[in-house]
């Protein structure tokens, strides 16, 4: 398979995406919840339009961008005349249809807008400097993720904000899945479809997602991790949002008075096991994540994420903190704390393993590209996870991406280019597949 795909290319296509800023933004009732996400999805729907992807489509409104390569399998027409869902699908051929899907949004978990990507070539194994004004160094010591990436092609950027690997390595990946099978219909394949979200990191990406023009049997997220990376675990999860009302006086004449809203919070963060947050956690272990914490004397307000990939421990962890709010309310009055928690999404694991097949073929995919499918649980989740849950069964593959969220986040575009190769070699395996009738 001849990828025509240099490492060049792979990074000039994902620098000059990386280079739009396109953060999201928390608590915002419209979608997109940032207008500068609407750059990047233009941009990609005329490329995609200009390398002659089909039903190509932005969705002006909600910031969506879809396209479809047609199948080239030919048709049995008795058969699809039997299948209920010929037309709703318009499929081409009997293999499934395989859908990729990647977010356009990235996290404002480092406050910078301007993202400076840059490329080191073959990096020497030391420490690199992103920032000489700043003092910013990503150490191999510390960044510990660098140590097996010494002789390998990296993308960086200045330190000042996140890189924008997650996801926008994603989007490289499957546009060049396209561009091949566009540029090869000597390859025999069923329709693949994809679709570019918006908000993913604010919670809201499939919100307004189309499933007539997303119309897939299966799909991939293509969202974070090295390649070989398969993960079809997530996390169950919630938000928790926590009013407390307090009681300001003057403090020379308190006593028996006040109620410090502030410390009331404390207390309850205090009730909650001390070793279970992210810091302390790792693999299939829970957490309360306490996100926010703002106010005054007289008015405090808190946020909590609340994770566990066990559904019973899950729903555990919810009642514990409404628990020690029920215990704190018989100290400082029933309306002294208003408590909202919301779910966000489920473990996926149970919609995928009907379908285990999504598993087996990318991991003989991994292999065929000569790498060790790595398979473990995601601490967080992905537009799969809700997607699994309406229907749609989706998995995640790998990117190449590392340290995101944060001003060490880099992207190995050696990897990069592997996981395009998977990809493919993933359409591949279903253009021999044939769903029961």
């Amino acid at each position: 398979m001849e990828l025509e795909l240099t490492k060049d290319k792979a990074a000039e296509r994902f620098m000059r995406y990386a280079a739009i800023t396109t953060q999201s933004k928390e608590g915002c009732e419209t979608t997109p919840s940032t207008p500068c996400q609407r750059d990047l999805a233009l941009l990609l729907y005329d490329e995609l339009t200009e390398m002659g992807a089909s039903e190509v489509y932005y969705d002006s409104e909600h910031c969506y961008v879809y396209a479809a390569v047609p199948g080239n399998i030919p048709a049995d027409n008795d058969a699809l005349s039997k299948r209920e869902d010929a037309v709703q699908k318009r499929r081409t051929d009997l293999a499934p249809v395989i859908g990729f899907m990647a977010h356009m949004d990235t996290s404002d978990a480092v406050a910078g807008l301007c993202v400076k990507p840059r490329l080191i070539e073959e990096y020497d194994g030391g420490v690199i400097t992103l920032n000489d004004e700043e003092n910013i160094v990503s150490d191999p010591d510390v960044i510990t993720e660098l140590k097996d990436m010494k002789g390998k092609t990296l993308v960086v950027c200045d330190g000042t904000s996140v890189l924008g690997g997650d996801d926008k390595a994603g989007i490289a990946i499957i546009m060049e899945i396209f561009r091949f099978y566009l540029s090869h219909p000597e390859y025999p394949h069923g329709t693949i479809r994809l679709v570019f979200t918006p908000d993913e990191e604010v919670g809201n990406g499939t919100l307004w997602v189309d499933r007539d023009r997303f119309a897939c049997d299966y799909a991939y997220t293509v969202d974070g991790g090295s390649a070989g990376g398969l993960e079809y675990e997530c996390f169950n999860a919630a938000t928790c949002k926590i009013d407390i009302k307090g009681m300001s006086t003057h403090p020379g004449s308190a006593k028996g008075k006040m109620k410090n809203a502030l410390l009331m919070a404390m207390e309850l963060n205090a009730m909650l096991p001390a070793a279970e947050i992210p810091a302390c956690t790792e693999g299939y272990e829970g957490f309360y994540h306490l996100t926010q914490l703002d106010g005054t004397c007289d008015r405090a307000h808190a946020e909590y994420i609340i994770r566990d990939h066990d559904r019973d421990k899950f729903e555990e962890r919810k009642k514990t903190i409404l628990e020690a709010v029920k215990f704190l309310g018989t100290r400082y009055g029933e309306d002294a704390f208003d408590v909202s928690i919301r779910d966000s999404y489920y473990n996926m694991a149970e919609k995928i393993r009907p379908h285990m097949h999504l598993i087996e073929n990318a991991k003989a995919a991994i292999q065929k590209a000569g790498l060790t499918p790595v398979i473990q649980p995601i601490r967080g989740g992905t537009d799969g996870c809700r997607l699994s849950f309406e229907g749609l069964p989706c998995p995640n593959l790998g990117t190449g991406s590392y340290c995101i969220h944060g001003r060490h986040e880099f992207v190995c575009i050696d990897e990069l280019v592997k996981c395009v190769e998977i990809g493919i070699r993933i359409v591949n395996a279903y253009a021999e597949y044939e769903l029961d009738a």
